[in-house]
């Protein structure tokens, strides 16, 4: 099997060539090869590895559109447009004429031929053509132990799981294809209808990796395991409200796994850090390995740094935290969040102000904020912000690398490009999606427990940014919640608000939102208090029934025609 998952640069190449049918874009079908590799060049262990390898490459969401019309971002993995800047936890950033698309979307505006929705559906939809080629290609490697393909059959269904996943929390209707019905040579086998519902056949993939991958791959940190298709496993069931089914794999994954809580809450934010002892699943970035333009690196968040100032570059300012989230880590005399009375007053984002109160020590890794250190680049400057007047006074933080590894964990040519990895899952998301599961079908108190171990990590006092004189950046003050819980609505929402705090600028928070069922009004009341600050969002509104889901791309639609009928509907409101 292969030995390493750093990603080969020219398969790319070879799979427009040779598996040129996916994603359901008819235009990949009239691409000149650059080379061909038979069916039987590749039927055996060798091209078994190379065939899976590029399956893995696709977990990027960049690789697919690299070189085309669609830029870098709209497929990226952390999803920083669709479940960051979509929710309550980030603005588009840099200035109004920039990326136009992404602020559609950020205002609730967004139509079904907008390039971005294409650009995810192409990245899900290649991943899923490419796991396909590796499990119709195992049986036919007869160099390969029965062992071995069976290694290979499950790792490609976790992948195709994966990206299943991602096209169902996206885009809601979509088709589920498998490798009875994928042919790369007929366009007409991603032909299929979205009228099903794929949740089994994704339960059924992530179950098989489960019950059938290793614990652990020596020296291959960048690999499916047993652990990564559980916890994929159990979120796909939270996002059914299946509680009941989820909790006996996460209590297995914290108890059998090998798992634990690194003492730093920044150690999952660095490349320095990359694959440490909390990590189930990381995206693997590399730079500086001889890949053309650093394709390998964290291109996906090629926008999301300072503008200015002297910090990393000069580009590009975009994604930056909202004041409804920088006033989310704000704490109670206690210790505590303020869960119902956070955003009724603003910490302030300049230094001609202060802020009297309390704040988790989280907010200073999460976002760049003047007075505080950014990394180890020096005090956050002002001219980090290309428009304050448009953005407001804050920058992220959690995706950019330190200054000390600049040349090391960052390309040579361009250092946004950088190998700080994506912790798609980790210990805290199997944590508190177990206090989750305890609200529900389980006892409050364990939920309680669950989530002081998260906040016990958060409050360890060497884990905090602190001054150049050692003293800490900000008067941080998190405790754990010594109280029993006996209020489950209330019990219910200590956890999802620490969900917020311990994941925010990840990617994650638009679909959380999504599946706890509490989205709209949760958008509306931040969009109330936000047009006030932003002017472009006055106006803005999310439609329930409508806004719950992104629009199937409208060329996807019309590719998807058999006799000039097409297969795929689209979701209700678009």
């Amino acid at each position: 099997m292969i030995s390493t998952m750093k990603k080969i640069k020219i398969i790319s190449a070879v799979f427009v060539a040779l598996f040129s049918a996916a994603s359901c874009n008819e235009e990949f079908l009239s691409v000149t090869p650059l080379g061909v590799l038979s069916e039987a060049t590749l039927s055996n262990a060798a091209g078994v590895n190379l065939v899976l390898t590029g399956a893995y490459s696709l977990l990027d969401g960049v690789q697919t559109n690299v070189g085309s019309a669609f830029p870098d971002w709209t497929g990226s993995a952390d999803n920083w447009v669709y479940g960051s800047v979509a929710s309550d936890d980030a603005y588009k950033g840099s200035n109004a004429g920039d990326q136009p698309e992404i602020s559609i979307i950020e205002a609730y505006n967004h139509t079904a031929d907008l390039t971005h929705f294409r650009g995810k559906w192409r990245a899900v939809y290649d991943g899923v053509a490419r796991s396909n080629d590796v499990i119709q290609l195992v049986p036919k490697a007869s160099d390969l132990s029965d062992v071995d393909k069976n290694l290979a059959i499950a790792q490609a269904r976790f992948l195709r799981g994966h990206y299943h996943f991602e096209a169902r929390k996206m885009f809601n209707k979509v088709p589920y294809i498998d490798d009875q019905t994928y042919n790369a040579a007929d366009a007409l086998s991603t032909k299929l209808p979205n009228s099903t519902e794929i949740w089994p056949n994704i339960e059924a993939d992530l179950k098989f990796a489960y019950d059938n991958l290793p614990n652990r791959w020596a020296g291959a940190p960048g690999r499916a395991t047993k652990w990564a298709a559980g916890a994929t496993l159990a979120k796909a069931y939270l996002f059914q409200g299946k509680y009941a089914e989820a909790k006996p794999i996460l209590e297995n994954i914290i108890a059998n796994g090998g798992y634990k809580l690194v003492d730093a809450y920044h150690d999952n934010f660095r490349a320095a850090t990359n694959n440490n002892a909390e990590s189930i699943f990381e995206i693997q970035h590399s730079v500086n390995d001889g890949a053309a333009i650093s394709n390998n690196g964290n291109r996906g968040a090629t926008l999301n740094y300072p503008y200015g100032g002297g910090a990393l570059t000069t580009c590009c300012g975009f994604f930056q935290p909202t004041h409804n989230l920088v006033n989310a880590f704000k704490t109670d005399a206690d210790g505590l969040p303020l869960l119902s009375t956070f955003n009724q007053v603003d910490v302030p984002g300049d230094n001609s102000q202060t802020y009297a109160g309390s704040l988790d020590p989280r907010l200073d890794w999460t976002i760049g904020r003047d007075g505080v250190p950014y990394l180890d680049w020096g005090i956050h400057n002002p001219q980090y912000i290309r428009d304050r007047a448009y953005a407001g006074p804050f920058t992220a933080k959690k995706n950019s690398p330190y200054r000390s590894e600049n040349g090391t964990n960052t390309w040579t040519g361009n250092p946004r490009q950088n190998a700080n990895n994506y912790r798609i899952i980790r210990l805290s998301h199997v944590i508190l999606w177990l206090a989750e599961c305890e609200v529900e079908v389980g006892s409050l108190d364990k939920a309680r427990e669950l989530v002081n171990q998260i906040r016990k990590r958060a409050a360890n006092p060497n884990g905090v940014v602190k001054l150049a004189n050692g003293n800490p950046a900000g008067n941080y003050v998190v405790k754990e919640y010594t109280a029993a819980w006996t209020d489950k609505a209330v019990a219910r929402q200590a956890v999802r608000f620490e969900q917020r705090l311990e994941f925010a600028m990840e990617g994650h928070r638009f679909f959380d939102l999504v599946r706890w069922g509490i989205v709209d009004q949760t958008i509306n009341d931040y969009l109330t208090v936000e047009q006030n600050k932003r002017s472009y969002l006055r106006g803005a509104k999310f439609i329930k029934g409508k806004h719950e889901y992104f629009p199937i791309p409208s060329q996807e639609i019309l590719n998807s025609a058999i006799n000039g009928v097409p297969t795929l509907a689209q979701n209700p409101g678009y």
